[in-house]
């Protein structure tokens, strides 16, 4: 153990006091952190921010807190503008007014329509012919009307019914042409070594329609 000494004492070296202070000063951030007591601002602190939010405290931070423009904050789409509702409803009284008088004086040209019939919607016109696969109680050559219009449309306006175009507004017609059956469908049933084999033949009743008018009226509101 004697010529041992000398050598732990040559690896024992001086410390300087800079290294001194580093671990002294982790050890007082660590309390100043535990204890909830927060470092004072530096006086060049409110100065270095201000540079960095741009022009030395005369930023948006300078009166504020400031906000990030995000997603959140600002949308990317563009800010929708609501309508004055004065405006707004005059100029739905010039356009109610301009449709009605182009009813009254018969400029529309040829109207087609959306109509709602035997569980089907059918787009039709004058003198267009439609074949339901449904029994119709009228008989044919009986004229019929169709009341539930989903929208009538012209050469310069279209009236799109919510859900439904009003009975004064609004009148489609038709004739029943003929009442007839599809065309027979043939169902086999079969299964070998069996001797088991059933037939069935399926038919379905249909009716022609054909429109005859399409009647539109001056009454819009």
């Amino acid at each position: 153990m004697g010529p041992m000494l000398p050598a732990l004492g040559e690896l024992c070296l001086p410390l300087l006091p800079e290294q001194l202070q580093l671990p002294l000063r982790r050890h007082l951030h660590r309390g100043r952190r535990h204890h909830g007591s927060a470092a004072a601002p530096s006086a060049t602190g409110a100065g270095a921010r201000g540079q960095r939010d741009g022009g030395g405290g005369r930023g948006p931070a300078a009166g504020g807190r400031l906000v990030a423009k995000t997603s959140l904050t600002s949308p990317p789409w563009p800010e929708v503008k609501l309508p004055d509702p004065a405006e707004e409803a005059k100029y739905h009284a010039e356009v109610v007014q301009k449709v009605n008088n182009m009813i009254a004086a018969g400029q529309y040209g040829r109207l087609f329509a959306v109509v709602h019939f035997a569980s089907k919607q059918w787009k039709i016109t004058s003198e267009d012919l439609i074949m339901m696969d449904n029994v119709l109680e009228a008989e044919c050559g009986d004229r019929i009307r169709m009341e539930k219009v989903l929208l009538v449309g012209a050469d310069d306006f279209t009236l799109i019914g919510r859900p439904l175009l009003g009975k004064e507004l609004v009148r489609v017609e038709a004739t029943v042409i003929e009442k007839t059956e599809s065309w027979p469908k043939i169902n086999v049933r079969f299964w070998r070594r069996h001797n088991y084999q059933k037939k069935k033949i399926i038919t379905n009743p249909q009716t022609v329609l054909r429109i005859n008018t399409i009647e539109i009226f001056p009454c819009l509101s």
